[in-house]
């Protein structure tokens, strides 16, 4: 299996909103985009699936030393052994693969947020950083284009911690901020414990908000100059709003049940958006 083979089959496995915003893609760029999907997944794979916080801290240790290696053109994974073209060809910063990682390890010490703050420090790491990589993959001439990556991927993690609130309390995290928490009068035991009362709805009210402003924001930014270049990513906004919009439909019951749009409105959603732009 070649590097690229590797992450292609990482990306399908995920079955990921951004699989299927990828397809549309030339060929060199959905190579590029995958590799560094692959990346994120890959990294993101030690804090969920590892039970031990020693080995996850050492394991994301010897990927910051994958990150080095694929700078100077000798890594061992495949992953990173398919990012060594990928970063000379697109001028991707090392800084940004390891502020990715940064954001991983933050998981391992930091389960609860006191405020939006502290917690948007989280989703810049982990979120807005790929979407400045991906900006640079699909291209861009205006560099305002920069700010609406950094700010959708703020709305995509927020939609992503919405969604999950149910799914990451029972891993024990809380991303919620705590002082929004104390204003509704939700309490920690109530997330772990999946208690859903008037209190927990309005706070989901309030966080769906917050996330619609993020992407009002992020398409007001983008130029209409990039509006082509950048359609992979609109067409993750399209989808990841429609979940965001799905679980309000459905009663923000995000305790009990995880919302996914099904992959043939994903399909759908992809192809009607890629069209209009």
């Amino acid at each position: 299996m070649t590097p690229d083979q590797y992450c292609q089959n990482k990306t399908a496995a995920s079955g990921s909103s951004f699989y299927y915003s990828f397809m549309f893609l030339p060929h060199e760029r959905r190579r590029a985009i995958t590799a560094l999907y692959a990346f994120c997944r890959e990294v993101d794979d030690v804090v969920d699936e590892c039970s031990d916080e020693n080995v996850a801290r050492t394991t994301l240790a010897w990927w910051r030393s994958q990150v080095a290696a694929i700078y100077a053109g000798t890594p061992q994974h495949p992953v990173a052994q398919a990012l060594v073209p990928i970063v000379k060809e697109f001028k991707l910063p090392q800084e940004h693969l390891l502020e990715i990682i940064d954001g991983m390890e933050m998981d391992l010490s930091q389960h609860q947020y006191a405020d939006f703050k502290s917690l948007q420090l989280y989703c810049y790491r982990v979120a807005s950083v790929v979407g400045l990589l991906a900006a640079e993959i699909f291209g861009y001439s205006d560099r305002k284009t920069l700010k609406y990556a950094h700010d959708l991927g703020i709305a995509l993690q927020l939609t992503n911690i919405i969604r999950d609130v149910g799914e990451d309390a029972r891993r024990g995290r809380i991303y919620l901020p705590q002082d929004e928490m104390a204003h509704f009068g939700v309490h920690t035991s109530d997330i772990l414990n999946a208690r859903e009362n008037d209190n927990f709805n309005k706070l989901m009210r309030f966080q769906i908000e917050r996330a619609r402003h993020f992407y009002d924001i992020a398409l007001s930014e983008l130029p209409a100059l990039d509006r082509k270049a950048q359609r992979t990513g609109l067409i993750m906004a399209t989808i990841y709003r429609a979940t965001l919009e799905e679980v309000v439909h459905t009663g923000c019951h995000v305790l009990r049940e995880r919302v996914s749009l099904p992959p043939l409105r994903k399909l759908w959603l992809a192809f009607i958006t890629w069209l209009k732009n």
